[in-house]
């Protein structure tokens, strides 16, 4: 079963993102809040991590929709194909937010990725997340995590999601309430921006 970990978002403790990172580190599985829904995450290095969360989902790894959650801009070379100065402007005026922009995807993906042409990438205004992050040393891969209610769509207690995901995942993190509404997707793939979901964020970043 999962341990319940509680973590403020206003002012993370250190001792709790540092066992949380251990866990990552040695390829297990983490339910953390972002700044819409609650999402299902692992260290972006850990290719048999990655496999477990392919296969809670249902879907071979490669064809994977995973988003890359990273705490800044200057992790976007590492994965993505230069972009242009007005998409960056976007990006920066975006992020950090509740949005996930589609980019293509650079010849320096991890192993498992390399025949994606297009990557998701989400820095997402969420203190928790992004200490993850800075203490891991590199992003998180991420799902989010859907209720199988179809009014409901994102299970927004963490209580629940315990309830729920407790015996398939390491660690649940309580960081609040989460939202119940997605990202906002944006496409950049072709060179102009293209609305794939109207989520949580704004459209007038564009």
């Amino acid at each position: 079963m999962a341990e319940f970990i509680k973590i403020y978002n206003d002012n993370p403790n250190q001792k709790a993102i540092d066992k949380v990172v251990k866990v990552l580190k040695s390829g297990g599985l983490v339910i953390f809040p972002t700044d819409t829904v609650y999402g299902l995450g692992c260290d972006i290095t850990n290719n048999k991590a990655l496999e477990k969360i392919a296969k809670i989902k249902g879907v071979k790894l490669e064809k994977a929709k995973f988003s890359f959650i990273c705490n800044n801009l200057s992790h976007l070379s590492d994965y993505v194909k230069q972009i242009d100065t007005s998409t960056f402007k976007i990006l920066k005026r975006a992020l950090p937010g509740p949005y996930t922009f589609i980019l293509p995807g650079s010849k320096n993906l991890p192993k498992v990725f390399k025949k994606k042409k297009t990557v998701g990438i989400r820095i997402p205004d969420n203190n928790i997340t992004i200490s993850l992050i800075e203490s891991l040393g590199n992003p998180l891969v991420t799902t989010s995590i859907r209720d199988e209610d179809e009014i409901l769509e994102y299970t927004t207690d963490p209580e629940l999601i315990f309830e729920k995901w407790g015996k398939l995942v390491d660690i649940v993190i309580d960081g609040g309430y989460g939202d119940n509404q997605g990202s906002t997707i944006i496409d950049f793939t072709e060179g102009y921006p293209e609305v794939v979901r109207e989520g949580k964020g704004s459209l007038d970043v564009l």
